[in-house]
Protein backbone atom coordinates (compact mmCIF):
# COMPACT_ATOMS: atom_id res chain seq x y z
CA UNK A 1 0.00 0.00 0.00
CA UNK A 2 1.47 3.42 -1.18
CA UNK A 3 1.00 6.63 1.17
CA UNK A 4 -0.21 9.75 0.03
CA UNK A 5 1.20 13.33 0.74
CA UNK A 6 -1.36 15.43 -0.79
CA UNK A 7 -4.36 13.82 1.48
CA UNK A 8 -6.09 11.55 -1.21
CA UNK A 9 -7.71 8.39 -0.58
CA UNK A 10 -5.55 5.57 -0.49
CA UNK A 11 -6.84 2.29 -1.62
CA UNK A 12 -5.05 -0.98 -1.34
CA UNK A 13 -4.46 -3.68 -4.50
CA UNK A 14 -6.86 -5.98 -2.53
CA UNK A 15 -9.65 -3.03 -2.79
CA UNK A 16 -9.43 -1.99 -5.98
CA UNK A 17 -12.18 -2.07 -8.19
CA UNK A 18 -14.52 -2.18 -5.63
CA UNK A 19 -18.21 -3.57 -6.50
CA UNK A 20 -21.00 -2.75 -3.67
CA UNK A 21 -19.04 -2.64 -0.93
CA UNK A 22 -16.19 -5.62 -1.65
CA UNK A 23 -12.81 -5.63 -3.63
CA UNK A 24 -13.43 -7.44 -7.10
CA UNK A 25 -11.45 -10.78 -4.79
CA UNK A 26 -14.90 -10.81 -2.87
CA UNK A 27 -13.07 -9.59 -0.01
CA UNK A 28 -14.86 -7.34 2.77
CA UNK A 29 -13.40 -3.73 2.92
CA UNK A 30 -12.26 -1.73 5.65
CA UNK A 31 -12.10 1.75 5.78
CA UNK A 32 -9.92 3.70 8.30
CA UNK A 33 -10.70 7.54 8.92
CA UNK A 34 -7.48 9.76 10.11
CA UNK A 35 -7.54 11.80 12.56
CA UNK A 36 -6.72 15.70 12.40
CA UNK A 37 -3.49 16.27 10.77
CA UNK A 38 -3.12 13.17 10.20
CA UNK A 39 -3.09 10.95 7.07
CA UNK A 40 -2.63 7.21 5.61
CA UNK A 41 0.70 6.68 7.78
CA UNK A 42 -0.83 6.70 10.85
CA UNK A 43 -2.96 3.62 9.60
CA UNK A 44 0.48 1.81 8.05
CA UNK A 45 0.85 -0.77 10.61
CA UNK A 46 -2.81 -1.56 10.78
CA UNK A 47 -3.20 -1.83 7.15
CA UNK A 48 -0.80 -3.76 6.30
CA UNK A 49 -2.22 -6.54 8.50
CA UNK A 50 -5.84 -5.98 7.60
CA UNK A 51 -4.91 -6.18 3.85
CA UNK A 52 -4.59 -9.83 4.15
CA UNK A 53 -7.95 -10.23 4.58
CA UNK A 54 -9.77 -7.24 3.56
CA UNK A 55 -9.46 -4.69 1.08
CA UNK A 56 -8.27 -1.19 2.68
CA UNK A 57 -9.21 2.49 2.39
CA UNK A 58 -7.64 5.37 3.67
CA UNK A 59 -9.40 8.54 2.85
CA UNK A 60 -8.12 12.04 3.51
CA UNK A 61 -9.47 15.17 4.90
CA UNK A 62 -7.49 17.66 3.54
CA UNK A 63 -9.29 20.96 2.20
CA UNK A 64 -12.85 20.03 4.37
CA UNK A 65 -14.36 22.10 6.93
CA UNK A 66 -17.02 20.13 8.17
CA UNK A 67 -17.26 16.59 10.11
CA UNK A 68 -20.75 16.29 7.72
CA UNK A 69 -18.92 17.16 4.54
CA UNK A 70 -16.06 14.12 5.61
CA UNK A 71 -18.56 11.81 5.96
CA UNK A 72 -20.20 12.49 2.68
CA UNK A 73 -16.81 11.86 0.63
CA UNK A 74 -16.90 8.54 2.26
CA UNK A 75 -20.15 7.61 1.53
CA UNK A 76 -18.85 8.57 -2.28
CA UNK A 77 -15.40 6.89 -2.61
CA UNK A 78 -16.31 3.60 -0.92
CA UNK A 79 -19.48 2.19 -2.73
CA UNK A 80 -21.67 -1.34 -1.21
CA UNK A 81 -21.38 -2.15 2.84
CA UNK A 82 -17.74 -1.98 4.68
CA UNK A 83 -16.23 -2.13 8.28
CA UNK A 84 -15.64 1.34 9.04
CA UNK A 85 -12.89 2.31 11.92
CA UNK A 86 -12.03 5.93 13.17
CA UNK A 87 -9.06 7.67 15.08
CA UNK A 88 -9.77 10.95 16.87
CA UNK A 89 -11.39 13.20 14.28
CA UNK A 90 -11.71 10.42 11.98
CA UNK A 91 -13.95 8.89 14.70
CA UNK A 92 -16.14 11.67 14.80
CA UNK A 93 -16.71 11.20 10.82
CA UNK A 94 -17.37 7.78 11.45
CA UNK A 95 -20.07 8.55 13.54
CA UNK A 96 -21.58 11.00 11.19
CA UNK A 97 -21.08 8.01 8.59
CA UNK A 98 -23.33 5.98 10.78
CA UNK A 99 -26.03 8.78 10.90
CA UNK A 100 -25.96 9.62 7.42
CA UNK A 101 -25.71 5.93 6.10
CA UNK A 102 -26.00 3.29 8.96
CA UNK A 103 -27.50 0.40 6.58
CA UNK A 104 -23.67 0.76 4.47
CA UNK A 105 -21.61 0.19 8.14
CA UNK A 106 -21.11 -3.42 8.87
CA UNK A 107 -18.98 -3.08 11.97
CA UNK A 108 -17.50 0.36 13.17
CA UNK A 109 -14.45 0.87 15.25
CA UNK A 110 -13.79 4.05 17.47
CA UNK A 111 -10.24 5.00 18.77
CA UNK A 112 -9.38 7.98 20.88
CA UNK A 113 -12.73 10.37 19.96
CA UNK A 114 -15.31 11.64 21.60
CA UNK A 115 -19.02 11.76 21.30
CA UNK A 116 -20.01 15.84 22.84
CA UNK A 117 -19.96 18.82 20.60
CA UNK A 118 -17.98 22.19 21.44
CA UNK A 119 -17.00 22.92 25.21
CA UNK A 120 -16.87 26.48 26.17
CA UNK A 121 -13.38 27.91 25.90
CA UNK A 122 -12.20 25.07 22.86
CA UNK A 123 -13.18 27.63 20.19
CA UNK A 124 -10.25 30.23 22.05
CA UNK A 125 -7.50 27.33 22.50
CA UNK A 126 -8.16 25.92 18.95
CA UNK A 127 -7.74 29.87 17.04
CA UNK A 128 -4.51 30.06 19.15
CA UNK A 129 -3.10 26.87 17.46
CA UNK A 130 -4.70 28.31 13.84
CA UNK A 131 -2.99 31.53 14.43
CA UNK A 132 0.26 29.28 15.61
CA UNK A 133 0.40 27.60 12.25
CA UNK A 134 -0.24 30.93 10.07
CA UNK A 135 2.55 33.00 11.83
CA UNK A 136 5.35 30.52 12.48
CA UNK A 137 4.71 27.63 10.42
CA UNK A 138 3.64 23.95 10.67
CA UNK A 139 7.18 22.77 12.14
CA UNK A 140 6.16 25.37 15.36
CA UNK A 141 2.58 24.03 15.24
CA UNK A 142 4.23 20.47 15.37
CA UNK A 143 6.20 21.39 18.46
CA UNK A 144 3.44 22.81 20.26
CA UNK A 145 0.37 20.32 19.47
CA UNK A 146 2.29 16.79 19.27
CA UNK A 147 3.68 16.35 22.52
CA UNK A 148 0.58 16.41 24.55
CA UNK A 149 -0.62 13.99 21.98
CA UNK A 150 1.37 11.70 22.75
CA UNK A 151 3.06 9.01 26.19
CA UNK A 152 4.59 11.22 28.29
CA UNK A 153 7.87 8.84 28.10
CA UNK A 154 7.28 9.39 24.19
CA UNK A 155 7.68 12.68 24.08
CA UNK A 156 11.70 12.13 22.96
CA UNK A 157 11.45 9.81 21.03
CA UNK A 158 12.87 10.53 17.69
CA UNK A 159 11.51 7.29 15.82
CA UNK A 160 8.20 8.31 17.01
CA UNK A 161 8.22 11.72 16.94
CA UNK A 162 9.81 12.85 13.69
CA UNK A 163 7.84 10.97 11.43
CA UNK A 164 4.45 12.78 12.98
CA UNK A 165 6.56 15.79 12.90
CA UNK A 166 6.74 14.83 8.85
CA UNK A 167 3.13 14.03 8.64
CA UNK A 168 1.82 17.28 10.17
CA UNK A 169 4.04 19.69 7.83
CA UNK A 170 2.84 17.78 5.10
CA UNK A 171 -0.43 19.89 5.82
CA UNK A 172 -0.63 23.80 5.28
CA UNK A 173 -2.53 26.02 7.69
CA UNK A 174 -5.48 26.49 5.64
CA UNK A 175 -5.70 22.47 6.03
CA UNK A 176 -5.52 22.62 9.70
CA UNK A 177 -7.89 25.63 10.06
CA UNK A 178 -10.25 23.81 8.27
CA UNK A 179 -10.45 20.87 10.07
CA UNK A 180 -10.46 22.69 13.25
CA UNK A 181 -13.25 24.59 11.82
CA UNK A 182 -15.12 21.04 11.49
CA UNK A 183 -14.29 20.11 14.99
CA UNK A 184 -15.70 23.94 16.33
CA UNK A 185 -18.91 22.59 14.33
CA UNK A 186 -19.08 19.19 15.13
CA UNK A 187 -22.51 17.48 15.92
CA UNK A 188 -23.45 15.89 19.56
CA UNK A 189 -23.22 12.34 18.34
CA UNK A 190 -24.19 10.92 21.97
CA UNK A 191 -27.90 10.70 21.04
CA UNK A 192 -27.55 8.22 18.15
CA UNK A 193 -25.23 5.54 20.14
CA UNK A 194 -28.16 3.76 21.74
CA UNK A 195 -29.12 2.83 18.01
CA UNK A 196 -25.88 1.46 16.69
CA UNK A 197 -26.19 -2.39 15.99
CA UNK A 198 -23.46 -3.90 14.42
CA UNK A 199 -20.41 -5.12 16.26
CA UNK A 200 -18.65 -2.18 17.45
CA UNK A 201 -15.12 -1.79 19.33
CA UNK A 202 -13.86 1.38 21.71
CA UNK A 203 -10.41 1.63 21.71
CA UNK A 204 -8.36 4.18 23.91
CA UNK A 205 -4.64 4.42 25.48
CA UNK A 206 -4.75 4.17 28.88
CA UNK A 207 -2.47 7.76 29.22
CA UNK A 208 -4.69 9.64 26.39
CA UNK A 209 -4.80 12.69 27.83
CA UNK A 210 -6.74 14.48 24.91
CA UNK A 211 -9.62 11.74 25.15
CA UNK A 212 -9.08 9.87 27.88
CA UNK A 213 -10.68 6.27 29.22
CA UNK A 214 -13.29 7.72 30.95
CA UNK A 215 -14.39 9.71 28.09
CA UNK A 216 -15.04 5.92 26.07
CA UNK A 217 -16.60 3.97 29.05
CA UNK A 218 -19.62 6.10 28.30
CA UNK A 219 -19.40 5.69 24.80
CA UNK A 220 -19.04 2.03 24.55
CA UNK A 221 -21.99 1.46 27.77
CA UNK A 222 -24.12 3.57 25.27
CA UNK A 223 -23.46 1.00 22.40
CA UNK A 224 -25.48 -1.92 22.75
CA UNK A 225 -22.66 -5.09 22.50
CA UNK A 226 -19.57 -2.62 21.99
CA UNK A 227 -16.22 -3.48 23.77
CA UNK A 228 -13.78 -1.47 25.19
CA UNK A 229 -10.12 -2.09 24.55
CA UNK A 230 -7.90 -0.05 26.79
CA UNK A 231 -4.23 0.17 25.21
CA UNK A 232 -1.59 0.36 27.96
CA UNK A 233 1.43 2.84 28.26
CA UNK A 234 -0.58 5.05 25.33
CA UNK A 235 -1.26 8.16 24.48
CA UNK A 236 -3.88 9.79 21.93
CA UNK A 237 -2.09 8.59 18.67
CA UNK A 238 -2.69 4.76 19.68
CA UNK A 239 -2.05 3.19 15.84
CA UNK A 240 1.43 4.36 16.08
CA UNK A 241 2.35 4.66 19.84
CA UNK A 242 1.54 0.89 20.07
CA UNK A 243 0.87 -0.31 16.46
CA UNK A 244 0.70 -3.88 17.77
CA UNK A 245 -1.62 -3.78 20.24
CA UNK A 246 -4.26 -1.85 18.26
CA UNK A 247 -3.74 -4.00 15.19
CA UNK A 248 -4.86 -6.99 17.67
CA UNK A 249 -7.83 -5.14 18.71
CA UNK A 250 -9.00 -4.72 15.30
CA UNK A 251 -8.44 -7.98 14.28
CA UNK A 252 -9.98 -9.32 16.77
CA UNK A 253 -12.86 -6.96 16.14
CA UNK A 254 -13.14 -8.06 12.41
CA UNK A 255 -12.97 -11.60 13.56
CA UNK A 256 -16.32 -11.36 15.77
CA UNK A 257 -18.97 -12.92 15.15
CA UNK A 258 -22.08 -10.31 14.47
CA UNK A 259 -25.35 -10.88 16.78
CA UNK A 260 -28.69 -10.10 14.41
CA UNK A 261 -28.44 -7.42 12.26
CA UNK A 262 -24.95 -6.74 10.15
CA UNK A 263 -25.69 -3.20 9.48
CA UNK A 264 -25.38 -0.27 12.02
Amino acid sequence: MGLSDDGRAIVSNGARGMRSGRAMSGRPVVVLLPGLLCDAGVWAHQARALERDAGVVIPGFYGFDSIAAMARSVLDAVPGRFALAGHSMGGRVALEVVRQAPERVERLALLDTGVHPRKPGEETSRQALIDLARSAGMAALAARWLPPMVHPDRVADRALMEPLTAMVCRATPAIFEGQQRALLDRPDASGQLAAIRCPTAVIVGRQDGWSPVAQHEPIAAAIPGATLTVIEECGHMATVERPEAVTEALLAWLRREPEGSRAC
